[in-house]
């Protein structure tokens, strides 16, 4: 559940970054009140030392988390009563410390599920921690030779009926929805290999592999799934995947293993060569296909249960669950394969964010795009009904915006918007 931002907003001489905070922080406020409006988050002097707030990013539940200008990721907000969430905050209540992770590199993007973090550091390193079922094991399903632009075929990945059976042996871990409270495995267990089969909360950053030499620009993180992206452009999956958020053409709920996600699926070769999108279940000719002119992903983003990806020409992909439309597609069903959202086939996309029901893009042109759930009035279009195609949103309040940026939370979106001038 979180967004990304495009490009630089002019903001003028910048003297100082000043970060601020509202809404439910427990170990942030007295009493554990909601924070009903916004109030300055200062730096502890652990990390002041000539360092200053660089970005805010999605934290999870009951906590915040931040970089700072020289690369430290930043927690804070939660209390010792709040379980996993404690936990995965570094145990960081009122005041803003370091998280301390394995790596010296400087973190550039960090995300957090419900109650699993992951971030990606300057070297193209991605560390996880968390629920267990979010941490994927150390081989990558679907791993390339290094270098390679290529991406591996469905049929190699074993999206269908061969995944079903190659993976089925990993559902067995995890119940579809365990609700007991998880016991909490420490670093000594880990290291020493104390942990049982009733360890499922890792509180040690573990790297992510996927495959020699491949870096990992980007991290997004959703209920209990994570997807991250690589220099290559290719999306790799792991966690769960019941609701087809993984994109790998089968239900399968627990994946160990980053996969290789075939969002785009290269055919031909040479000047012939040309990529298409899967449609619907299967896999379609070049003549079925709706084309996307993209050769590789350049952003991602995780809902609760479903994910989207921009491609680099701007095509919009969705996949997972679509119970209230958040795919886009005109309908309800949950979609099991990556699919270009036909409906704005014609709009250069270029950020998108996804939230707990519903899913917001912006266009190069500025515009934004909402739909999915509309309970509590996330999509912006001034009512509740729930949006099963994207809608371009036209209200006053946008009108002379440019929409730069764009972050969901589970009920609710914020959109950072330039005001366009008029020139005489």
């Amino acid at each position: 559940m979180n967004g990304n931002i495009v490009g630089k907003v002019p903001i003028g001489e910048c003297k100082a970054t000043v970060v601020y905070m509202s809404g439910y922080l427990p170990g942030a406020a007295s009493e554990k009140s909601p924070i009903l409006s916004p109030v300055p988050v200062r730096l502890s002097a652990a990390v002041h030392g000539g360092d200053s707030w660089k970005d805010v990013c999605g934290g999870g539940c009951g906590f915040a988390m931040a970089i700072s200008e020289k690369g430290k990721l930043i927690t804070w907000g939660s209390t010792d009563d709040e379980g996993q969430s404690y936990v995965a905050s570094g145990k960081h209540g009122e005041t803003p410390e370091p998280f301390p992770l394995p790596t010296e590199a400087p973190v550039v993007q960090a995300s957090s599920g419900w109650a699993h973090c992951a971030v990606v550091t300057e070297t193209g390193e991605a560390f996880t921690w968390g629920w267990k079922e979010c941490i994927p094991s150390k081989d990558p399903v679907g791993k390339q030779q290094s270098g390679s632009s290529e991406q591996v075929s469905p049929a190699s990945q074993g999206s269908n009926a061969a995944s079903g059976t190659t993976l089925q042996n990993e559902n067995q871990k995890v119940g579809e929805e365990s609700v007991k409270r998880r016991r909490v495995s420490t670093a000594k267990d880990e290291t020493e290999g104390h942990t049982s089969g009733g360890d499922f909360f890792a509180t040690t950053p573990s790297l992510v592999s996927v495959g020699l030499g491949v870096r990992i620009t980007s991290v997004a993180t959703g209920g209990r799934h994570t997807l991250a992206l690589s220099d290559l452009g290719q999306i790799w999956g792991w966690g769960y995947g019941g609701e087809g958020q993984l994109g790998l053409g089968s239900r399968i709920k627990m994946v160990s293993s980053p996969h290789l996600i075939p969002c785009l699926e290269s055919i031909g070769s040479g000047k012939e060569r040309s990529f298409i999108l899967h449609q619907g279940g299967t896999t379609t000719t070049s003549a079925q296909a709706s084309r996307e002119p993209g050769l590789y992903i350049k952003a991602i983003s995780c809902g609760g249960r479903h994910s989207a990806a921009i491609t680099d020409a701007g095509g919009l992909i969705t996949f997972g669950w679509g119970l209230y439309g958040q795919c886009g597609h005109g309908n309800t069903n949950d979609q099991l394969r990556p699919m270009a959202v036909s409906e704005v086939k014609s709009v250069r996309m270029e950020s998108v964010a996804a939230g707990l029901w519903h899913t917001i893009c912006i266009s190069s042109d500025g515009k934004v795009y909402a739909f999915g759930g509309n309970q509590f009035g996330q999509l912006g279009t001034g009512t509740d009904h729930a949006e099963i195609l994207p809608r371009l949103l036209d209200g006053q309040n946008l009108e002379g915006k440019h929409a730069k940026a764009v972050s969901c939370g589970a009920r609710h979106s914020a959109v950072l918007a330039v005001v366009l001038t008029r020139r005489n």
